[in-house]
């Protein structure tokens, strides 16, 4: 309750309408500091109908606050179609900052994350959660997600396996709120843990998974990788060549490496 800025109080208690996500839970927020604006349900079922609507409030000259439940509004959250749609009928949209649950984990993660990319919500199915880590792997910057608590198993144990269970993971669970969680390791040790007590699976969460290495070692473990593949399928000096074009590794390196893994293989 105490997240909350003067400034966004003063907002929500000067407005004619409040469109919130679900109302029954913005109105604990609004009956505790004694507001009593009128509030309009706006969420992902009925923003664009509802979004007509409010505008023509604003044409009018009425004004309206826009907040979503546990999150920022239009921020993996409900409201991007209703600030569109303000903003093309000419009205001003004011942002009103306040907290943020992926910003918060970075804050208290002591990760350097002078850059890092928010994904945000990952796919609900496997294949498609899979093919989005994929597309993120080789990314170095740290990968900020949001998960819900039924899906978090399940996308814990794809990042591992896409991403490596080497990888540090940081699950930071209900920030700022009552049962507030910060546990960091690796996302192979990541499942256990959460199954280990089911508390953990429950509420709001973000996960930060450590960006992809650069340098040298990983490069090299990925070439290696490339010309075991291939030394399966191919003549020793074909698979270097195409290992060579497809890493940019140099060819030498992969070259006295093929020589000894045809040698290991021959014992």
């Amino acid at each position: 309750m105490r997240d909350i800025g003067l400034r966004a109080l003063d907002v929500l208690k000067s407005v004619e309408i409040i469109a919130a996500e679900d109302t029954r839970v913005t109105a604990r927020l609004l009956n505790h500091y004694d507001i009593h604006s009128k509030l309009t349900a706006l969420h992902e079922h009925n923003e664009q109908r509802v979004a007509s609507r409010l505008v023509e409030v604003l044409q009018r000259g009425g004004s309206i606050a826009l907040v979503s439940d546990a999150g920022t509004p239009a921020i993996s959250d409900p409201g991007a179609r209703l600030v569109a749609a303000a903003r093309a009928a000419g009205h001003p949209v004011v942002p009103v900052p306040g907290a943020n649950a992926a910003i918060a984990a970075l804050s208290a993660s002591g990760w350097d994350a002078q850059h890092f990319v928010f994904y945000g919500f990952l796919a609900a199915r496997s294949a498609q959660r899979r093919n989005e880590l994929a597309s993120l792997a080789r990314l170095p910057f740290v990968l900020v997600f949001y998960e819900a608590p039924h899906r978090v198993l399940a996308s814990v144990a794809d990042m591992a396996d896409v991403l490596g269970g080497a990888r540090r993971i940081l699950v930071a669970r209900e920030l700022t709120k009552r049962f507030e969680t910060l546990h960091e390791s690796t996302l192979g040790e990541t499942g256990a843990w959460l199954e280990g007590d089911s508390n953990q699976v429950k509420g709001e969460l973000v996960l930060l998974v450590a960006g992809a290495e650069t340098g040298g070692e990983r490069a090299s473990e990925e070439a290696h990788h490339v010309l075991e593949v291939l030394l399966d399928e191919l003549p020793l000096k074909q698979a270097v060549r195409l290992a060579t074009r497809l890493t940019s590794a140099n060819k030498n390196d992969l070259y006295a490496r093929a020589l000894k893994m045809r040698g290991e293989r021959e014992v």
